[in-house]
């Protein structure tokens, strides 16, 4: 099966996830820049939400980079990874309307979990195929920086309840993790 689609519809669904993000903004009412203020908490859950997207789509173009062929399993790997991308605007909205409380930051840290362990799914599904000589397992067996994001996201969710700003924090950490760019696929291709 060719990859080329797959691609080319996981780029429009992640391209969607963007525009419906940004589509949950409302414009103030007001002409002023102090009504801009109460839009802190949108556009600061916005821009993570968007960091996040982007590490997606980034990771996941490197993965397909490599890939050199796909099965039915990879297909529905992709759609439950996509599923779990498309909650994104979801939560996002929700901890930025309600200003990081406790419910909504545990939920936005749910979301977050469950686009990992998909990511994880379909990756282990792409090795299952191709084996364990091929370039992606080579570049991901120890997937240090994946144990750590999950592990972190699985204290984050309970720490909202203690404090939203700590799981703030996590979840930012994260994306300051992932941001740079991973290297392990480009270094096993060169």
């Amino acid at each position: 099966m060719n990859k080329s689609r797959l691609e080319a519809f996981s780029d429009g669904v992640l391209a969607i996830i963007i525009t419906i993000m940004v589509l949950e903004i409302k414009a103030p009412e007001d002409d002023s820049f102090e009504s801009l203020k109460a839009l802190i908490p949108v556009l600061s859950s916005y821009v993570l939400s968007f960091v996040y997207v982007g590490i997606y789509w980034n990771n996941h173009h490197h993965m397909l980079q490599v890939v050199k062929k796909i099965n039915g399993s990879i297909l529905w790997s992709n759609l439950f990874l996509l599923f779990w991308l498309s909650l994104i605007p979801f939560a996002t909205s929700w901890i930025g309307e309600h200003h990081f409380s406790a419910v909504p930051m545990s939920v936005y840290g749910f979301v977050l979990l469950m686009c990992a362990i998909a990511y994880n799914i379909l990756q282990n599904k792409i090795i299952k195929l191709e084996g364990k000589d091929s370039v992606l397992h080579r570049a991901v067996e120890k997937d240090f920086k994946g144990k750590i994001s999950n592990f972190t996201y699985l204290s984050a969710i309970p720490l909202a309840f203690v404090s939203p700003w700590i799981s703030g924090l996590l979840y930012i950490a994260i994306a300051i993790l992932w941001i740079v760019p991973d290297t392990r696929i480009e270094k096993q291709i060169n």
